[in-house]
Formats: structure tokens, sequence, C-alpha cells
């Protein structure tokens, strides 16, 4: 091997040229160690934890304004909209607004209470927080566009085998 400093033959084994001085290889920079990657990996799993409980707000204030536009849609308070030739239809029943709407409440409050679980089980590294958020995940995938974006960045950041190990690296850390 020669010095691509001088030219000079480099001995096996030496670091640097005898005569110039110069590094004989490059040096490599370090690999970062499991502890940055978990670090950085905890990190980012605590700001998928506050977009969780940002979501669960925003889907509570949400779900509760649709739901009461709903409810007023049914009682006739939209003047001839809310009286017109399709209101008439087969479906119009004094069983299906009330059915619709307590259906409606219900899934606003599950959806609310399982993006606040999934938001709490990441924020406490919890087992079970990865599995909750997960299932959030799937379910609010097609809940656009903040539902879709949510899911998206939570299946990325906990789907996989590498993220999985990390995950339970980071249960382990105190």
């Amino acid at each position: 091997m020669y010095c691509s400093g001088c030219g000079q033959v480099l001995t096996p084994g030496a670091g640097v040229c005898a005569q110039c001085g110069r590094p004989a290889t490059m040096p490599i920079p370090p690999i970062p160690g499991i502890a940055y990657l978990v670090d950085n990996y905890a990190s980012k799993i605590r700001t998928l934890g506050v977009f969780w409980f940002v979501y669960a707000g925003l889907s509570l204030l949400l779900g509760f304004a649709k739901l009461a536009f709903l409810q007023a849609f049914f009682a006739h308070h939209f003047g001839m909209w809310g009286h017109g030739p399709f209101m008439h239809s087969p479906f119009e029943q004094d069983w299906f607004g009330p059915a619709f709407l307590h259906l409606a409440w219900i899934t606003v409050l599950v959806r609310t209470g399982l993006a606040l679980a999934a938001g709490w089980g990441l924020m406490e590294r919890a087992r079970w927080g990865r599995f909750v958020a997960l299932v959030a995940a799937f379910l609010n995938i097609i809940h656009l566009p903040f539902g879709t974006a949510l899911a998206i960045c939570t299946l990325v950041l906990l789907m996989g085998y590498r993220n999985n190990t990390l995950y339970d690296q980071l249960l382990q850390q105190p």
C-alpha cells in the first residue's frame, strides 16, 4: 500500500506515513450505538403520543360540531331543506334519527377514548400502548385528513422488526 500524499511505500499495520505523517487510512466514523438509537426513537414515540392527544381533542370537538348539525337536521330546523321531498323516504321513521345520533355519539366517544388511550400508552412507554396505537391507527386510517396522516405516521413508527426491537429496548429503559 502507498501513501496518498507522498507516494511512499507504507509498512503493513502503520497508521501514518513515516515520511509525511499523513494517515494511512481514512478514519471510520463511529456507528451510533443502541443507546443513541433508542433515545432518538423515544423522542419520536413521545411526539407521536402528543399527536394522539391532540387528535383526541380535535376529534371530540369536531364530533360535537357534526353531531349538533345532525341533531338540528333531524329536528327539521333547516326550513324548507328539512321538509323537502327527500325527507319523505321509506327510511324516515321516528326511530331512525335518534338511533343514528346515538350510534354517532358512541362512535365519536369510542374514537376519542381510543386516541386518548393510544397517547397515554405511548407517553408511558407501556407494552399495551403500542398495540392500542396500532389498533387506533387501523381504525382511523379512513378518517381524512388528520386521522389518515396520524395513522400513517403511527404505522411507520411502530410496525416492522426494527421498530419492534427499538420499542422493546425502550421498555427496558428506566
